[in-house]
């Protein structure tokens, strides 16, 4: 598992890239970074230094100020860029009210809701066994877009991918959304199921008499061939929830 210093020194290195690439002077970038996020130059200074990672609330105003994705700057996921905005990571309106200090008014709570992002993958192949699973921090998503999906925050979690058995639709590293309540299987849909074996990510594809079929998007089957939902109890498919979002390179 990884170190939570391993974690603190690498947003630590994507935050001051972000502030080169924004064009931020070197000297004094401690106290500017503190204005954009409202806490005191302390606190800045520990983020600089890798010895604090700032709670999701501070870490989206920091990204909209950045103009980066705050899943990159969060968890290295994905590219800088805002180009392309993915739900959740949009920088704000043109006609936002700016406050006295120049940074948008946000209220984070009323646009954003922030789904735990969890240390358990879904393996893109036989399974991935999750012996031991964190909340590792939080994703942020536009409540509106979650409303339009019908989704709602309570049932929601993040995970990432592992392997390459629903390429070209999830790449391994990709980060999933997954809608836990969302557990009868829907024809060509996506889904994240429990096995003997541990955790995967599928398609589901309905058969013609009925029944349910496991289907890898990876054309090749010799590698990734098709299997039964099984519902005996000896190997039972059990849904864990449906994908709903998948974030990552293109």
């Amino acid at each position: 598992m990884v170190q939570i210093e391993e974690l603190r020194q690498a947003f630590s290195g994507r935050l001051r890239t972000a502030l080169v690439n924004k064009g931020l002077p070197q000297w004094g970038v401690g106290a500017r970074l503190a204005k954009i996020a409202q806490v005191t130059p302390k606190a800045a200074s520990k983020w600089l230094n890798g010895e604090a990672i700032p709670g999701a609330a501070k870490m989206l105003v920091i990204a909209h100020a950045l103009d980066v994705r705050v899943e990159w700057l969060q968890h290295g996921s994905g590219t800088p860029s805002t180009t392309g905005p993915v739900p959740g990571t949009d920088t704000p309106a043109a006609n936002t009210p700016l406050p006295a200090g120049g940074e948008p008014a946000i209220d984070l709570d009323d646009h954003y809701a922030f789904i735990p992002y969890l240390t358990a993958k879904a393996a893109a192949g036989l399974g991935y066994e999750n012996t031991f699973v964190e909340s590792r921090s939080t994703l942020a998503f536009k409540r509106e877009w979650l409303r339009f999906r019908g989704a709602a925050e309570k049932h929601l979690v993040a995970i990432n991918a592992d392997g390459d058995s629903m390429w070209p639709t999830i790449n391994s590293g990709d980060v999933l959304l997954v809608d836990k309540s969302k557990v009868d299987p829907l024809h060509q849909q996506v889904f994240v199921l429990g096995n003997s074996e541990g955790i995967i990510v599928k398609r589901l594809v309905q058969g013609p008499i009925g029944n349910w079929i496991i289907r890898s998007d990876n054309e090749d089957k010799d590698e990734h061939p098709d299997r039964a939902l099984l519902r005996r109890d000896e190997d039972e498919h059990r849904i864990i929830g449906q994908v709903i979002w998948r974030g990552g390179d293109l």
